[in-house]
């Protein structure tokens, strides 16, 4: 009756709904890749324990051995401390190479001895640096957990600005329908004044504008998911390095969350289209004489 497939172009509606659900997909992605990482290397990084020992041939506090020997005991036998062992010299040389070449021990420095281990305590390390101090003093232990809060405060930023993508995306859908919309009102101003005129209810050209809307949207935001979709699967694939073994499978396997909250987009710009369509119409025929 009101013409509305002319009025509202079936082009320029759906491609720019289908950029926004694109980005938005890629959005949602984002932040679950970012919760996933983080949740992996949080829990290797806040466990690692590092602990340095100067002087590490010389004598330990009680004379019986080197002060190396003296920090491997200590370790061995406490239950929280697991896979100690010592950093070799081709591993050192590696990790201070950028600021001292590398070879340290051409340059005649004495370099403390590193042991690397895993924390597995329910609390801190104050108990046990306090006794690599007692038998080597100037012994240095350190975890990842300073590391672990970084990357535990990165992955809440990112993830904020991810819901900051999602909602100016979603503002800019309910934008572009809404001057689609009046865009449309403006065509078919002659046409709508006269059914107003002979007794249309402001709902019924409200619901013919919203449910032109919603299939514009619906399609747009389809074809955009659906060009997400590989995208997601691409960049998945990349991240299982860090995650476990990367396998050509992994390609088509997306995490389960994403699955579920991707398909979710086209019926949330469906939504904002219907909604959108009707606050303009019904506020555009409000001035209606």
């Amino acid at each position: 009756m009101l013409g509305l497939r002319a009025a509202l172009s079936d082009r320029l509606l759906p491609v720019l709904v289908g950029a926004m659900s694109f980005l938005a997909a890629l959005a949602i992605g984002g932040a679950l890749a970012c919760a996933t990482l983080a949740a992996s290397w949080q829990g290797d990084t806040a466990a690692a324990l590092t602990i340095q020992v100067p002087q590490p041939t010389e004598p330990d506090a009680a004379n019986d051995g080197t002060r190396l020997a003296a920090v491997q005991r200590a370790l061995a036998i406490n239950p929280n401390v697991r896979g100690a062992a010592v950093m070799g010299e081709a591993e050192m040389n590696r990790l201070i190479s950028p600021w001292l070449g590398s070879d340290a021990a051409g340059l005649g420095l004495t370099l403390p001895a590193v042991v690397t281990a895993q924390w597995a305590g329910a609390g801190g390390t104050a108990a046990l640096a306090a006794q690599l101090q007692a038998v080597s003093p100037g012994t240095l232990v350190k975890t990842g957990l300073f590391w672990a809060e970084r990357v535990a405060a990165l992955t809440t930023s990112l993830q904020a600005c991810a819901l900051a993508v999602l909602m100016v995306v979603a503002l800019v859908a309910a934008a572009v329908v809404a001057v689609a919309t009046r865009s449309g009102l403006a065509q078919l101003r002659e046409t709508i004044e006269t059914v107003h005129g002979l007794g249309a209810l402001d709902s019924d050209i409200a619901g013919r504008f919203a449910a032109r809307a919603i299939w514009l949207a619906l399609g747009g935001a389809l074809g955009g998911t659906l060009l997400a979709l590989p995208v997601l699967a691409w960049l998945a694939w990349l991240a299982t390095p860090f995650t476990g073994p990367a396998r050509f499978s992994d390609f088509f396997n997306l995490p389960p969350a994403l699955l579920a909250l991707v398909p979710l987009l086209p019926a949330s710009a469906a939504l904002i289209g219907w909604v959108t369509a009707q606050l303009t119409v019904r506020g555009w025929l409000r001035h209606l004489p």
